[in-house]
């Protein structure tokens, strides 16, 4: 079947299969609830219970069905979750428990899921550090979120090490021994002393589950706290919408028999976390990771292992349609992609090479849990440029003037999202916290967009300062007051650069002294920044940057200029 033929679905359709699967109750049932002094008309009934409780549930039900594929490594959901609450038991008997955070610093492995389940079982505030992020990132994020153990690989603990002893930290080598370890995770779970089974001390649901940084405008990434309420909401909308789609599109069959992932994105941001991972555990669907992102190597393992979904930010979906053999995606049924707009050229390419595939993409944000948008299929053909409809039926989402009113349909505005999936607030930053929303608990995107009658939303401008370089947000002040370091530099403007594989690049334009180096620039940011913050393509500017009315430096004329002329550096944009 052509995937893209399939007729949009009508508003109608869509609200006639909400209301049938709210009808059937379990596990779907919702009820209307206050949360945080918001009151909401749905929130689901489950999400009374903690993301341990509601964990375990699900566990009992698959724990015989295969969850995590490593390379020659194949674990159940039953022994996965056994050692981790292995795991949850030992950091309880260490004194770790609620109000506590416990952090991880390390690339995906499989002992990332256990430590994440044992941290998030024992009650105490898991914290996934970027495992892109530099030296003195790292530091900020441990400082700033107050966690004393970090769950680290040999990398990042090499990196950490510096500040082990000023911070007072206790290091668990996560899989390989690494510097300074002070534990070892496979010690732990290897001890038969420690109880398995799940700690019974009761967890609010509306308490810290995780903290997640993220990057905004404003400089250094923020910490976005979510809760035990927050993500079951948002995991158990996409489980709801997938029971829609079976009922108002059942000749489509996109949750087919021994369902099964490849997780190719980080686990430290919430695409990964939720969408993959998350969702996977709870509704029996395996992961197989990879060590590294090979599309070649992406669709065997896919052909190897009988996938039936990816999901990927737009540039891997690319990557995958481009590299794959014949009878590689013969078992996938959905490529799905997040973290930014995927150009409608390779959507269209994906339907001329595998037009049985659905074509599908999500927009959500850290602070939304990941919940916001969802399209696929004939309704993305109808809407290419569109982001899709809130994910039914816990989620609402409008355009708003600056003043806070919320505006017509298609009337642009910024693109606010109500949903008890939402944030708490943000760490430590209670003014930021207000900024964030309008009244009544709309969360402010920093989008600017419009609603559509039938309820479509589309992205057409971004209010924030912000880069979204393949599907990594980086902020545009946090790369300048790096390079305003540098001796010689005057005056800096980072900006985003089209590119046609990864969306934006990182640009900058400079105004300094004329022995400047411009390589050395690009040198000293990779020893400040992550990779993917920094600066590829550099302009040297022979004046000082020009300014708007208001004095700030215009960003839109130095964009407009350099989109005009070849950059006087230009290294790294792949």
């Amino acid at each position: 079947m052509d995937a893209g033929a399939v007729p949009p679905i009508t508003t109608e359709e869509l609200n006639e299969g909400i209301e049938k699967v709210l009808a059937a109750g379990a596990p779907f049932a919702v009820m209307p609830m206050t949360v945080r002094g918001v009151d909401y008309p749905r929130v689901f009934a489950l999400s009374n219970m903690s993301l341990r409780d509601v964990l375990a549930l699900k566990t009992a039900e698959n724990k015989d069905l295969p969850f995590i594929v490593y390379e020659d490594e194949r674990y159940t959901v039953g022994e996965v979750w056994a050692r981790s609450m292995r795991f949850a038991n030992w950091l309880k008997a260490q004194g770790i428990g609620q109000g506590d955070r416990v952090a991880i610093a390390m690339r995906n492995y499989p002992e990332w899921c256990v430590a994440y389940l044992g941290i998030v079982c024992s009650g105490a505030t898991v914290v996934p550090l970027n495992a892109w992020w530099q030296a003195d990132e790292l530091r900020y994020g441990l400082t700033k979120s107050e966690a004393k153990m970090v769950v680290a690989d040999a990398k990042r603990a090499e990196i950490m090490l510096p500040c082990k002893d000023e911070l007072g930290l206790t290091f668990i080598a996560g899989r390989e021994d690494i510097p300074g370890q002070d534990e070892k995770l496979h010690a732990i779970l290897a001890d038969d002393a420690i109880s398995m089974d799940v700690p019974q001390d009761p967890i609010d649901p509306d308490s810290d589950y995780c903290l997640l940084f993220t990057s905004g405008s404003t400089g250094k990434p923020k910490g976005a706290l979510l809760t035990h309420r927050g993500v079951l909401n948002a995991v158990l909308s996409w489980s709801f919408t997938l029971e829609v789609f079976k009922l108002v599109r059942p000749e489509v069959d996109l949750s087919p028999e021994n369902p099964g992932i490849l997780l190719s994105l980080p686990l430290f941001h919430v695409t990964g976390l939720h969408s993959i991972f998350l969702l996977g555990y709870l509704s029996g669907r395996k992961l197989v990771f990879t060590y590294r992102w090979d599309p070649k190597q992406a669709a065997k393992i896919i052909r190897d292992e009988k996938l039936t979904h990816f999901l990927g930010v737009p540039t891997m979906a690319y990557d995958l349609v481009k590299a794959a053999e014949p009878g590689d995606l013969d078992t996938i049924v959905d490529i799905g992609t997040g973290g930014a707009k995927r150009p409608e050229a390779q959507v269209a390419l994906q339907r001329e090479m595998f037009p049985e595939i659905s074509a599908s993409s999500g927009y959500g944000l850290t602070e939304t849990n990941a919940l916001g948008t969802h399209i696929a299929l004939g309704d993305y053909v109808k809407y290419p440029s569109s982001t899709g409809r809130p994910v039914p039926p816990v989620t609402e989402i409008a355009a708003f003037s600056p003043e806070g009113q919320r505006l017509p349909d298609g009337e642009e505005g910024e693109i606010c999202i109500k949903s008890p999936a939402n944030m708490r607030g943000y760490l430590d930053n209670p003014e930021a916290t207000a900024a964030a929303f309008f009244p009544e608990g709309w969360f402010r995107t920093g989008d600017v967009g419009f609603v559509n009658e039938a309820g479509f939303v589309t992205i057409t401008d971004r209010l924030k300062d912000m880069i979204i370089r393949g599907g990594e947000n980086v902020s545009c002040l946090e790369v300048e007051n790096a390079i305003h370091e540098i001796a010689g530099v005057d005056e800096v403007a980072v900006f985003g650069v089209p590119h046609e594989k990864l969306g934006e690049v990182v640009g900058a334009a400079i105004y300094g002294s004329d022995d400047l180096d411009l390589e050395s620039v690009q040198e000293h940011a990779k020893e400040r920044l992550a990779p993917f913050k920094v600066p590829t393509r550099i302009w040297r500017s022979p004046t000082m940057l020009p300014r708007g009315a208001t004095g700030k430096i215009d960003k839109k004329v130095i964009r407009q200029v350099t989109s005009e002329n070849p950059p006087h550096f230009q290294r790294g944009d792949d």
